[in-house]
């Protein structure tokens, strides 16, 4: 792109373009995350395979104060959601996977192709955090997966222990050899419990005579910027390329094309006025018609879709979420793991919950209020759903899977702490 093109696209947008409210753009974006109504996509497995792929993907993090962050975005948008459901989806309908978008996630099976080639590049170039990796460890584990038919890291009892490279790593080498193997897309991962994952041919999990055909970089691109639509409804280039930023260029071109076939409209949004932005036309014609239901409250996990991009979430909602754990106590504004509270389209208080497992219970550490006005009605719809999440929290609670000794130490004294399990090779964006 030429110097100044970025500049000149948005001069060019200001001449033709509509201008959205942030009332609008809200609403258009509560749409696509299917946060403005009740039940959108109903109760069971399947309803979480279709929350998964309106998402586009919904991440996967270790970090315990409370639910786990990919229980807590697909119970925020399905009531009765239960985490078995997402093991159904993963383990006997296997509608969906994992793998990493910007961080590691649950994806639809359906958009497999478009991961298959970076699963060829690893295979072809592994990250230099995978060179300790030896034929023979990669040999040992594939073996054992091929006669066990699923393998975790605690069925390996033989290696030679290694000192950790940092505190969430595991002393087993044969641990960066399965990782090596998921993203090389030779293993995938075929069932969790807590954060112990279940290791499997990736072929045989499937069903697969042979793995689908890789997407090419034009389907490639054209996915990014259809997953982006349907699941903000308002789009930037930014937003579409969450920490993705080789893909910009192509998208751009995508995006353009698209102007040219009248299949996107340009936008400015109240506030943003140099920031180009892009709807499909039928969703502009809706912007005055889609308001989410004003009862309606939703307590969101801080790697929800809607929080996770920062700037995009204090342009829309003059909201910025600080994610504090890492934080000294002493200047932590909201608290070491606020959750951000959603009445309506208005962000209106941050939480800070802890899940006492022991105990059974949640604790409330802080309530920030965030909105002006009336708070007593308010207040009343909070808590009833803070009540909603805390008997979600505490339905079927899963035993403390996989950690050691020294981790569930840790853990007790820190229940932010991180598995030694997580194969997360950098954190998302926090």
């Amino acid at each position: 792109m030429p110097p100044g093109g970025n500049r000149a696209m948005v001069c060019a947008m200001s001449r033709t373009s509509h201008r959205l409210s942030k009332a609008q753009a809200r609403a258009l974006w509560l749409r696509a995350q299917r946060l403005d109504r009740p039940e959108p996509f109903g109760a069971g497995p399947a309803a979480t395979a279709a929350a998964v792929a309106q998402l586009g993907y919904v991440q996967i993090d270790t970090i315990n104060v409370i639910e786990r962050c990919h229980h807590h975005i697909l119970w925020a948008r399905i009531p009765a959601y239960r985490r078995a459901d997402l093991r159904r989806a993963q383990s006997v309908d296997k509608s969906v996977f994992e793998y990493w978008t910007h961080a590691l996630s649950y994806i639809p099976t359906a958009d497999m192709r478009f991961f298959i080639g970076a699963m060829k590049r690893h295979r072809a170039e592994p990250r230099t955090s995978f060179a300790s990796v030896t034929t023979a460890e990669l040999r040992k584990v594939l073996r054992l997966v091929r006669e066990k038919g699923g393998l975790t890291i605690r069925d390996i009892d033989d290696d030679v222990l290694v000192e950790k490279e940092h505190l969430w790593a595991s002393r087993k080498p044969s641990k960066r050899a399965l990782q090596l193997a998921f993203y090389s897309g030779v293993l995938t991962i075929s069932e969790r419990n807590g954060m112990l994952k279940t290791y499997a041919l990736m072929d045989r999990h499937f069903g697969w005579e042979k793995s689908p055909k890789p997407a090419s970089a034009n389907e490639r691109t054209s996915y990014l910027l259809d997953r982006a639509l349907r699941s903000q409804g308002v789009v930037s280039l930014d937003s579409i390329c969450h920490l993705n930023a080789p893909a910009k260029p192509a998208v751009r071109q995508a995006i353009e094309a698209r102007v040219r076939r009248k299949e996107l409209v340009p936008v400015t949004i109240e506030g943003a006025e140099k920031q180009a932005y892009w709807v499909r036309p039928e969703a502009l014609d809706s912007a005055d018609n889609e308001k989410p239901a004003p009862a309606l409250v939703h307590i969101l996990s801080p790697f929800d879709p809607l929080i996770i991009q920062r700037k995009r979430t204090h342009l829309f909602f003059d909201y910025e979420h600080r994610f504090e754990a890492y934080v000294p106590k002493e200047r932590r504004l909201f608290g070491y793991f606020a959750l951000p509270v959603l009445a309506g389209d208005t962000i209106v208080a941050a939480i800070d919950l802890k899940t006492e497992r022991k105990a059974r219970r949640v604790v409330m550490q802080k309530w920030t209020w965030l909105a002006d006005g009336s708070r007593v009605a308010l207040k009343r719809r909070i808590e009833e759903t803070l009540h909603r999440f805390e008997a979600f929290q505490l339905a079927d609670l899963p035993p403390q899977v996989g950690q050691t000794e020294d981790e569930a130490i840790l853990a007790e004294n820190d229940p932010g702490v991180r598995s030694a399990e997580s194969d997360q090779p950098t954190r998302g964006t926090a």
